[in-house]
């Protein structure tokens, strides 16, 4: 009777803890402060969330239909924002998240504040939060002035008529991914220090989402950007994520300013971003056509950042092709 009645308190124990975990779950999180947020209209305010959208944080990547017939996937013209890629277990992803549209058709109702919020911290304007594809924690890095600029610049894509499937993470991952929105940590650069301009830009573009080798979502420590994150491909090919540390034999270490540059630039232009794809062939989720858009300086800030973190040496086999 004794170890029955031990038994029973434990059971009522457990209970009353799973019970009270899901109660802190529920109530408590998501983070969902706003962050300060000082709306900018302007023309140059646009201008600069547009390229910023474009070629940088990339959020069109995502948000619009990619065309896997081209390398690298090129954006299909006439479809900015619209939302609707996928991101299932198909890919590796616990459970299956859509990207929303965000063209005025699609966030018509959100407040400027929503959106801000939204991109910073990861949560939804009804409280739900977003799985990281959608890199909110390097967003939470903006400064205010592009914070300010991406949202103007939202405001300004075509309104495109798509309503798109609600997102469901599986279990636990629907539990765990309340614990991750945090608050926005803006960051005040110059962008006259060359260096610390190119951290921000490759922080704010996410470069490390893709670019560190994980295990079950945890970036392996001390492989900051020394690649081999590996991304299946819909023909069950596999591509890996490149070393891009300046370790020397795997990574860019003898690459010069100018070759790397010329990596990004060599997707420019007509025809050079709409290359051909047959099946079975190489092809990568890297948005290269999109990336071909940045600017010389900025890319040129981005190396001499690269130049500044620790080598790491991991040879990458960058591509697997189906058996």
């Amino acid at each position: 009777m004794k170890i029955k009645k031990i038994v029973f308190g434990i059971l009522i124990f457990v209970f009353i803890a799973v019970a009270g975990l899901f109660v802190y779950l529920y109530t408590a999180l998501p983070y969902d402060e706003y962050p300060e947020f000082q709306q900018n209209a302007s023309t140059e305010s646009i201008e600069r969330g547009r390229y910023l959208a474009n070629h940088v944080t990339v959020c069109v990547d995502c948000h619009s239909v990619r065309d896997w017939n081209y390398y690298s996937g090129p954006i299909v013209p006439g479809t900015e924002g619209k939302g609707g890629e996928v991101f299932d277990q198909k890919l590796g992803f616990p459970g299956v998240f859509v990207a929303r549209n965000i063209t005025p058709a699609g966030i018509h109702d959100w407040e400027d504040r929503d959106l801000a919020r939204a991109i910073t911290t990861g949560v939804s304007r009804d409280g739900r939060p977003f799985f990281p594809v959608m890199p909110y924690p390097a967003y939470s890095r903006l400064s205010k002035q592009d914070l300010a600029a991406l949202v103007a610049y939202l405001r300004t894509l075509k309104p495109i008529e798509n309503e798109v499937q609600s997102s469901s993470p599986d279990f636990p991952m629907n539990l765990i991914l309340r614990t991750i929105p945090g608050p926005y940590q803006p960051t005040d650069v110059d962008p006259d220090d060359s260096v610390e301009y190119g951290k921000y830009l490759v922080t704010i573009g996410g470069c490390a989402e893709c670019h560190t080798p994980q295990d079950k979502g945890t970036k392996l420590p001390g492989m900051d950007l020394a690649g081999g994150f590996p991304f299946p491909l819909p023909d069950g090919s596999i591509v890996r994520s490149a070393n891009i540390t300046p370790d020397e034999a795997t990574g860019i270490g003898s690459w010069d300013e100018g070759n790397f540059v010329q990596r990004f630039k060599q997707y420019a232009g007509e025809g050079e971003n709409r290359k051909p794809v047959n099946p079975g062939e190489k092809n990568t989720y890297m948005p290269w056509t999109m990336y071909a858009g940045m600017t010389e300086a900025d890319l040129k800030a981005i190396y001499a950042y690269l130049r500044t973190v620790k080598p790491v040496a991991n040879e990458v086999e960058i591509f697997t092709p189906v058996n």
